[in-house]
């Protein structure tokens, strides 16, 4: 059920969520913490989307395809600033 209701609060910050599991991402925050490590380059990242998301560096890999032109990024960010230029 969403219920849009944040129970679970940071008890350093008081930032607030509506799942446990975001807040227990949130900590990192706090601690500094990067238990997601690139193993290609040593790189560490606080979740696993992230170093995912630079694993692509590495692997050349490119998701996200302009609509207009064909061109291909690794990521979105680059894509939505490239779809500027078509503007």
């Amino acid at each position: 059920i969403h219920t849009g209701k944040k129970l679970y609060s940071c008890g350093v910050c008081g930032k607030s969520f509506s799942r446990s599991s975001h807040l227990i991402r949130h900590r990192l925050v706090h601690t500094g913490e990067k238990p997601y490590r690139c193993d290609d380059c040593g790189k560490s990242f606080t979740s696993s989307s992230a170093l995912s998301c630079h694993h692509r560096l590495h692997t050349g890999e490119k998701l996200f395809r302009c609509g207009v032109c064909g061109m291909s990024f690794a990521h979105r960010s680059a894509l939505s600033c490239h779809r500027a230029t078509h503007t």
